[in-house]
């Protein structure tokens, strides 16, 4: 399954913030690091203030898989640069949904150098979505 259900969509999109881990090269995962998240049409995506040379997004690059959490729902995914993405669309969704907070920190998403430094969130087709018994399970 390479789309995200209307469910896991609508529960993600209602999430304040997104925990991301990326996959090391012998499948565990890294430390989750929060970011924020908005939903564009049906694509989730996530941007560093940092730019280009965030660590986290360094790593999300460099890796390409990790897991996402947020809302309830836990999944596999691919990072996508998003580098054909709709700037001023995830612009508005950034503001409409993190408006309420100082213009100076809503405005850290939205630089030229965090629009740049912009992924799409993408799930993985040969990855089944993760229960909370199953994660709970895996962690005892």
């Amino acid at each position: 399954m390479d789309t995200w259900t209307k469910s896991e969509l609508d529960k993600i999109a209602k999430a304040e913030e997104l925990e991301i881990a990326r996959r090391r090269r012998d499948g565990t995962l890294r430390n989750p690091v929060t970011v924020w998240m908005v939903r564009v049409g049906d694509d989730l995506y996530i941007r560093s203030v940092k730019g280009r040379t965030g660590a986290w997004f360094r790593a999300a690059v460099a890796s390409h898989q990790g897991r996402v959490k947020a809302g309830g729902v836990q999944r596999d995914v691919t990072f996508v640069e998003a580098n054909a993405a709709p700037n001023g669309e995830v612009d508005r969704a950034y503001r409409a949904k993190y408006g309420r907070y100082a213009t100076s920190i809503v405005n850290t998403v939205l630089t030229p150098q965090a629009r740049a430094a912009t992924l799409r969130l993408v799930p993985r087709e040969d990855a089944r979505p993760i229960s909370r018994a199953t994660s709970r399970a895996k962690k005892h």
